[in-house]
């Protein structure tokens, strides 16, 4: 499923639409295609190629292209909390507040399973409801080459002013404390990444 304005990791981008990405003219994209350094396949019956997101990342990581250009169209947050009624609140109004693509994620398995499809760009992770897994779960999420773009951001309501110090060196990149207004989260998620906002 596409947005009108960007991709998502379901997406298997045209040349035109890498072109755009990488900052270069479509012939180049071809080329790259056709001399096999950029994976893809073409359409049956046809010449137009295809090029999915994931090998696409992996071509720009190999010839340190700037990933800026993945990061266009709407802001995609993934809302991670066990508590339904705060998901699909922050859902509801980071849409019409900050026009962003909310998912939202009551349970650490479908968490997973939605960072897969959904390719978010910030998580909003509620690391009460993870506890001791929080940590790896961060871990895992940076140790993956396709999902170690994604921003975390720390949300509780139990961690004390030291442990949210540290939230940095465990590898989440903002603490959010609930109870939070919207203004806090939209802060918070332009903060973790100004890039995409």
């Amino acid at each position: 499923m596409r947005d009108n304005n960007g991709f998502n990791e379901k997406d298997v981008l045209t040349t035109g639409e890498v072109a755009k990405i990488c900052n270069v003219a479509s012939r180049t994209v071809s080329k790259w295609f056709d001399s096999g350094q950029l994976e893809g396949y073409r359409i049956p019956g046809s010449k137009d190629r295809r090029i999915p997101v994931a090998n696409l990342m992996t071509f720009m990581k190999l010839h340190n292209i700037p990933m800026d250009g993945l990061m266009s169209g709407r802001p995609r947050v993934l809302v991670v909390d066990f508590d339904e009624q705060v998901g699909s609140t922050l859902q509801r109004v980071l849409a019409e507040e900050a026009d962003y693509d909310v998912h939202i994620s009551t349970n650490l398995f479908e968490a997973g399973l939605e960072c897969e499809r959904f390719r978010p760009h910030v998580i909003l992770f509620d690391v009460d409801m993870a506890g001791d897994q929080a940590d790896s779960i961060c871990s895992s999420l940076r140790e993956c080459d396709e999902l170690q773009g994604i921003r975390m951001v720390a949300v509780t309501s139990r961690l004390t002013e030291g442990q949210i110090a540290q939230m940095g060196t465990r590898g989440f990149d903002g603490v959010l404390r609930k109870p939070f207004t919207v203004r806090q989260v939209i802060e918070s998620l332009e903060e973790v990444n100004s890039v995409l906002f």
